[in-house]
């Protein structure tokens, strides 16, 4: 009889061992899932943010062409009123 008990007792361990395993196996699926869920989510974040980023350059790049292009038109402009004045520089001399 005492054979049997401890049999039994064997085996109510074990089961015991069994049902803790298969929890912890289904809590770290559950981990699992959610990790890959969340890691899914910061991809999607990451995508737009570098689209974002993408889309910020390409405006800086076209306002700091713009930014060339006026000062080149400013330098232009100042050339123009500088030879003007130095025209009627003259006409008052003359």
């Amino acid at each position: 009889m005492g054979q049997l008990f401890e049999d039994t007792d064997s085996l109510d361990g074990l089961e015991e061992r069994i049902l803790k395993v298969v929890d912890l196996i289904q809590q770290l699926r559950e981990e699992n899932q959610s990790l890959r869920d969340q890691l899914t989510a910061s991809e999607a974040e990451a995508r737009k943010a570098k689209a974002e980023l993408d889309n910020f350059q390409s405006s800086s790049s076209s306002a700091e062409k713009e930014l060339e292009l006026l000062r080149s038109e400013r330098k232009q402009v100042k050339n123009r009123i500088e030879k003007l004045l130095g025209q009627m520089d003259r006409l008052a001399d003359s």
